[in-house]
């Protein structure tokens, strides 16, 4: 399953690790948050290391839909409920701090970047939308009321909000992480307090950042209970009205939009990993219902890792942990959380004050609903009395036939019927 993204062939390659080095910082997991994380702290003249255990940015990367905005669904209302106005405006200014790096760093990688107005709409409930706008008039963000859009379905309203971005991502990461240093085929079999034990040599580290896109360590932070996985589809299709702009739905079940030159990106189709959902089945339905011309170029799919309180968690991996550091649960927006990610974690790694950094701590209260929610899946799948188990901590998989793979609903692993690890947490294969 390719998607539209990895026909782009600059992908540059990078040795595996043969024999033991030192770094200062040490970073694992080459997507676009490990390569933005090398790329800021080469350019303070930190040295550190990137391993990863395929190829760069094989991962969820490649299967973004590149939308690089402020607008991460009606979100700033509930901010503003939960955490008050000052924590909802650094949060939107770390957005539109990193939408403006990916605007300067672009010029210098011919990644197809160009602005486009991004919208949530509602199908039904024009008074989220007010809401949501009033929300963003407090933190000094200028957004718009909008009724009538370019998508094959009424609405009833959508938030507007000019001069976001779109852009080809992997373009993008290939071109900024050519010089950079890194190791690929360099699996980590071993984390130690001094740096990583891999399969052919040693890596000494003083600090190490962990951008596994789900972090691999149970031992500190917790993040099995502080986060779930979910996972979401996309058409890209031929002879398809264009949109030219990006559109997702505020319902969690709703559908996203965006054009890619004369080819159109439909998403949806979501639940949370290892459950049922509408998958590709939805969207082809939708596509065949509004788009009768419509020809399918491909295919794919993504996930999630998605937090308690909707805010990621980048900073220290734990308060036991001091020199070791995590970026995680961008909760469906993580191009401009790569690059927050790398705003951030470039000033701890330096011990430099981050103004954003507190708003983002993975050591914030987690007393949150979604709490329970997970909590539950996870004991329900560990007393599930089913086979075969997953191996990150012993859940119950269940057969995804749309994708002929055993998914588990606890924590998102995934693997393929081979028992071939696919998504992590786990980091090892399934035992049949």
């Amino acid at each position: 399953m390719k998607s539209i993204w990895t026909e782009y062939e600059g992908r540059p390659e990078f040795d595996k690790l043969k024999k033991d080095i030192k770094t200062d910082v040490l970073i694992i997991g080459g997507g676009i948050t490990g390569i933005l994380c090398a790329y800021m702290l080469k350019n303070v003249g930190v040295d550190s290391i990137l391993v990863e255990a395929d190829k760069i940015c094989s991962g969820i990367t490649k299967n973004t839909t590149a939308k690089i905005t402020c607008q991460h669904g009606l979100i700033y209302d509930k901010m503003i409920s939960r955490f008050g106005e000052d924590v909802a405006r650094l949060y939107m200014d770390a957005q539109l701090e990193a939408l403006e790096n990916y605007r300067n760093m672009s010029k210098e990688t011919n990644c197809d970047f160009c602005e486009k107005d991004s919208f949530v709409y509602s199908k039904t409930n024009r008074k989220k939308i007010e809401n949501e706008i009033r929300a963003l008039e407090k933190i000094n963000c200028p957004a718009t009321f909008e009724k009538d859009l370019p998508l094959p379905f009424s609405v009833a309203g959508a938030v507007k909000i000019e001069n976001q971005a779109q852009f080809h991502p992997l373009k993008f990461a290939f071109g900024i992480a050519k010089n950079l240093p890194i190791f690929e085929n360099t699996k980590v079999r071993e984390l130690r307090p001094d740096g990583i034990i891999c399969e052919n040599g040693k890596i000494k580290a003083e600090k190490v950042i962990v951008a596994t896109h789900f972090p691999f360590l149970n031992k500190h932070g917790s993040y099995f209970l502080k986060m779930y996985q979910h996972r979401s589809y996309v058409l890209a299709l031929e002879n398809a009205s264009s949109v030219d702009g990006m559109y997702v739905d505020e319902d969690e079940k709703g559908m996203s939009f965006r054009d890619y030159n004369d080819i159109l990106l439909v998403g949806g189709g979501g639940h949370r990993t290892g459950k049922n959902g509408g998958n590709w089945d939805e969207l082809l339905e939708f596509a065949k219902r509004n788009y009768p011309e419509a020809k399918e170029v491909c295919r794919f799919a993504t996930q999630d890792c998605m937090t308690l309180d909707d805010i990621p968690y980048i900073g220290q991996y734990s308060k036991k942990t001091p020199s070791l550091y995590v970026a995680t649960g961008f909760n469906k927006w993580g191009m401009t959380s790569a690059m927050v990610s790398g705003m951030i974690l470039k000033d701890l790694v330096c011990e430099k004050p981050n103004k954003y950094a507190e708003v983002f701590s993975p050591s914030r209260s987690i007393i949150r609903p979604q709490l329970a929610v997970n909590a539950a899946e996870s004991i329900w799948g560990l007393v599930r009395p089913t086979a075969p188990r997953c191996p990150h901590l012993g859940c119950a998989l269940k057969y995804n036939p749309d994708e002929h793979s055993w998914d588990c609903s606890c924590h998102g692993s995934r693997f393929g019927e081979n028992g071939e690890l696919i998504d992590n947490p786990a980091s090892g294969d399934m035992k049949k």
